[in-house]
């Protein structure tokens, strides 16, 4: 699993003209991506360190501000461009497999007591943040 995680002084996500998820003042976006071997160990991993993780100003974390936090689901984070000019997607996985572990993410974020918005699984989204910092972290989880 990998997640890039920015911390922002707001955030939105609009899909279809709507908005899903938003909030102003501090807290993180995360972009999500799953990869085949993925499973719960993963997911309870990721969920964890994005709760944890000391990137907030002060060196507080998302539990320690009570901060919010935006999950977006992105394949893309798994794209290889070493050869020629067209990524592959290859080592994304699909749908079926990836979306119930972005789910699982965000409910152990929300059991943490996390203010916690998303995207919509598989859609165009249009993600706008204020990276503030600019702070942003790219982490895996094996």
């Amino acid at each position: 699993m990998r997640a890039v995680i920015q911390r922002a002084a707001g955030a939105q996500v609009v899909v279809d003209g709507q908005v899903t998820a938003q909030f102003d003042g501090e807290g993180f976006v995360v972009l999500l991506g799953v990869t085949h071997t993925d499973g719960e160990e993963q997911a309870a991993t990721m969920a964890r360190k994005i709760a944890q993780l000391r990137l907030l100003r002060s060196e507080r974390s998302l539990e320690d501000a009570a901060a919010p936090v935006i999950v977006v689901s992105q394949f893309t984070l798994y794209g290889q461009a070493r050869k020629g000019r067209r990524p592959t997607w290859n080592a994304a996985a699909p749908g079926p497999v990836a979306e119930p572990l972005v789910e699982r993410v965000v409910t152990l974020l929300k059991e943490r007591g996390l203010s916690v918005g998303q995207g919509v699984f598989g859609a165009e989204m249009a993600v706008t943040l204020t990276n503030d910092g600019p702070v942003t972290l790219v982490v895996d989880i094996d």
